[in-house]
Protein backbone atom coordinates (compact mmCIF):
# COMPACT_ATOMS: atom_id res chain seq x y z
CA UNK A 1 0.00 0.00 0.00
CA UNK A 2 1.53 3.28 -1.06
CA UNK A 3 1.91 6.01 1.48
CA UNK A 4 0.81 9.49 0.80
CA UNK A 5 3.08 12.15 2.19
CA UNK A 6 1.34 14.30 4.72
CA UNK A 7 1.02 17.85 3.68
CA UNK A 8 2.62 20.28 5.97
CA UNK A 9 0.82 23.41 6.92
CA UNK A 10 3.23 26.22 7.69
CA UNK A 11 2.78 27.75 11.15
CA UNK A 12 1.90 31.36 11.05
CA UNK A 13 2.45 33.71 13.91
CA UNK A 14 -0.51 35.76 14.75
CA UNK A 15 -0.11 39.47 15.35
CA UNK A 16 -1.77 39.05 18.78
CA UNK A 17 1.06 36.79 20.02
CA UNK A 18 3.67 39.35 18.96
CA UNK A 19 1.77 42.13 20.73
CA UNK A 20 1.45 40.11 23.97
CA UNK A 21 5.17 39.30 23.89
CA UNK A 22 6.10 42.94 23.28
CA UNK A 23 3.86 44.17 26.12
CA UNK A 24 5.32 41.57 28.55
CA UNK A 25 8.90 42.63 27.74
CA UNK A 26 8.00 46.31 28.07
CA UNK A 27 6.25 45.85 31.44
CA UNK A 28 9.10 43.71 32.76
CA UNK A 29 11.63 46.39 31.86
CA UNK A 30 9.55 49.24 33.27
CA UNK A 31 8.49 47.53 36.51
CA UNK A 32 11.95 46.24 37.36
CA UNK A 33 13.14 49.82 37.80
CA UNK A 34 10.18 51.01 39.91
CA UNK A 35 10.74 52.30 43.38
CA UNK A 36 8.33 54.00 45.74
CA UNK A 37 9.40 57.09 47.63
CA UNK A 38 7.56 58.90 50.37
CA UNK A 39 7.35 62.64 50.18
CA UNK A 40 9.05 64.50 53.02
CA UNK A 41 5.76 65.80 54.42
CA UNK A 42 4.07 62.38 54.31
CA UNK A 43 6.07 60.79 57.12
CA UNK A 44 5.11 61.80 60.67
CA UNK A 45 7.66 60.66 63.25
CA UNK A 46 5.34 61.56 66.11
CA UNK A 47 2.56 59.23 65.05
CA UNK A 48 2.15 56.08 67.17
CA UNK A 49 2.42 53.83 64.11
CA UNK A 50 5.80 55.31 63.15
CA UNK A 51 7.49 54.20 66.38
CA UNK A 52 9.59 51.08 66.01
CA UNK A 53 8.44 48.08 68.01
CA UNK A 54 10.66 47.07 70.92
CA UNK A 55 13.50 44.79 69.91
CA UNK A 56 13.03 41.12 70.71
CA UNK A 57 16.51 40.05 69.63
CA UNK A 58 18.33 38.64 72.67
CA UNK A 59 21.68 39.84 71.30
CA UNK A 60 20.58 43.48 71.34
CA UNK A 61 20.25 44.93 74.83
CA UNK A 62 17.10 46.91 75.59
CA UNK A 63 18.56 48.60 78.65
CA UNK A 64 21.35 51.07 77.77
CA UNK A 65 22.95 50.35 81.16
CA UNK A 66 23.11 46.62 80.47
CA UNK A 67 26.73 46.84 79.29
CA UNK A 68 27.99 48.84 82.24
CA UNK A 69 30.48 46.90 84.38
CA UNK A 70 29.25 45.16 87.53
CA UNK A 71 30.92 43.66 90.60
CA UNK A 72 30.38 41.04 93.27
CA UNK A 73 27.52 38.59 92.80
CA UNK A 74 26.37 40.40 89.63
CA UNK A 75 29.81 39.79 88.08
CA UNK A 76 29.66 36.09 88.99
CA UNK A 77 26.17 35.78 87.48
CA UNK A 78 27.28 37.58 84.29
CA UNK A 79 30.30 35.25 83.91
CA UNK A 80 28.03 32.23 84.32
CA UNK A 81 25.72 33.59 81.58
CA UNK A 82 28.38 34.53 79.01
CA UNK A 83 30.59 31.46 79.50
CA UNK A 84 28.13 28.60 79.12
CA UNK A 85 29.13 25.07 80.05
CA UNK A 86 31.91 23.89 77.77
CA UNK A 87 31.50 20.61 75.92
CA UNK A 88 35.19 19.77 76.31
CA UNK A 89 37.64 19.79 79.19
CA UNK A 90 38.10 23.28 80.71
CA UNK A 91 41.75 24.14 81.32
CA UNK A 92 41.54 27.77 82.38
CA UNK A 93 38.86 30.36 83.17
CA UNK A 94 39.54 33.98 83.98
CA UNK A 95 37.41 37.05 84.62
CA UNK A 96 37.62 40.39 86.32
CA UNK A 97 37.18 44.12 86.19
CA UNK A 98 39.34 46.69 84.41
CA UNK A 99 39.48 50.43 84.97
CA UNK A 100 39.82 52.85 82.05
CA UNK A 101 43.12 52.36 80.17
CA UNK A 102 44.06 49.38 82.35
CA UNK A 103 45.74 46.27 80.94
CA UNK A 104 45.78 42.79 82.49
CA UNK A 105 48.07 39.93 81.46
CA UNK A 106 47.39 36.40 82.67
CA UNK A 107 48.88 33.02 81.76
CA UNK A 108 47.29 29.62 81.52
CA UNK A 109 48.72 26.44 82.95
CA UNK A 110 50.69 24.23 80.58
CA UNK A 111 48.21 23.03 77.95
CA UNK A 112 48.82 19.73 76.17
CA UNK A 113 48.97 19.55 72.37
CA UNK A 114 45.52 19.73 70.81
CA UNK A 115 42.67 21.93 69.60
CA UNK A 116 41.14 24.49 71.95
CA UNK A 117 38.13 26.81 72.04
CA UNK A 118 38.95 30.26 73.41
CA UNK A 119 35.68 31.86 74.55
CA UNK A 120 35.93 35.64 75.06
CA UNK A 121 33.36 38.08 76.44
CA UNK A 122 33.24 41.60 77.83
CA UNK A 123 30.85 43.99 79.48
CA UNK A 124 31.49 47.68 78.85
CA UNK A 125 30.09 50.64 76.98
CA UNK A 126 33.27 50.54 74.87
CA UNK A 127 35.22 47.80 73.08
CA UNK A 128 37.67 45.58 74.92
CA UNK A 129 40.81 44.16 73.28
CA UNK A 130 41.95 40.58 73.73
CA UNK A 131 45.36 39.33 72.62
CA UNK A 132 46.29 35.67 73.09
CA UNK A 133 49.83 34.53 72.41
CA UNK A 134 51.75 31.28 72.39
CA UNK A 135 55.29 32.49 73.03
CA UNK A 136 55.97 34.95 70.24
CA UNK A 137 53.11 33.68 68.05
CA UNK A 138 49.95 35.77 68.28
CA UNK A 139 46.96 33.40 68.06
CA UNK A 140 44.14 35.93 68.61
CA UNK A 141 44.09 39.71 68.29
CA UNK A 142 40.54 40.90 68.74
CA UNK A 143 38.78 44.14 69.62
CA UNK A 144 35.46 42.82 70.87
CA UNK A 145 32.22 44.77 70.86
CA UNK A 146 30.86 44.15 74.34
CA UNK A 147 27.53 42.44 74.75
CA UNK A 148 28.59 39.51 72.56
CA UNK A 149 30.55 36.33 73.19
CA UNK A 150 33.20 35.24 70.71
CA UNK A 151 34.69 31.76 70.33
CA UNK A 152 38.02 31.32 68.56
CA UNK A 153 39.45 27.90 67.77
CA UNK A 154 43.22 27.38 67.90
CA UNK A 155 45.44 24.34 67.49
CA UNK A 156 48.57 23.88 69.59
CA UNK A 157 51.17 21.71 67.83
CA UNK A 158 53.02 21.16 71.11
CA UNK A 159 52.35 21.69 74.80
CA UNK A 160 52.28 25.40 75.61
CA UNK A 161 51.23 28.02 78.12
CA UNK A 162 49.14 30.83 76.61
CA UNK A 163 49.53 34.48 77.54
CA UNK A 164 46.20 36.34 77.62
CA UNK A 165 46.25 40.13 77.53
CA UNK A 166 43.05 42.14 78.06
CA UNK A 167 42.84 45.92 77.89
CA UNK A 168 40.03 48.44 77.86
CA UNK A 169 39.67 52.14 77.08
CA UNK A 170 36.86 52.47 79.62
CA UNK A 171 35.68 50.59 82.70
CA UNK A 172 34.94 46.98 81.75
CA UNK A 173 34.34 43.42 82.87
CA UNK A 174 36.01 40.62 80.95
CA UNK A 175 35.72 36.86 80.95
CA UNK A 176 37.45 34.08 79.04
CA UNK A 177 37.63 30.31 79.03
CA UNK A 178 40.16 27.93 77.46
CA UNK A 179 38.63 24.51 76.84
CA UNK A 180 39.78 21.54 74.83
CA UNK A 181 37.61 20.51 71.92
Amino acid sequence: MPTVPASRVPRRRTPAAAVVLSVAVFLGAVLSGCEYEYSADHWDDDSPTAAAPPSTDAALPRDPHLNEPVSGAELDAWVHDVLPDAAGQVFHTGFGTLEADEERIESTTLLPQGTYALTLACRSTRRVSFSIENGEDELVDLSLRCGTTRVNVVHLAAAASLSIKVDANGPANFAYRVSRI
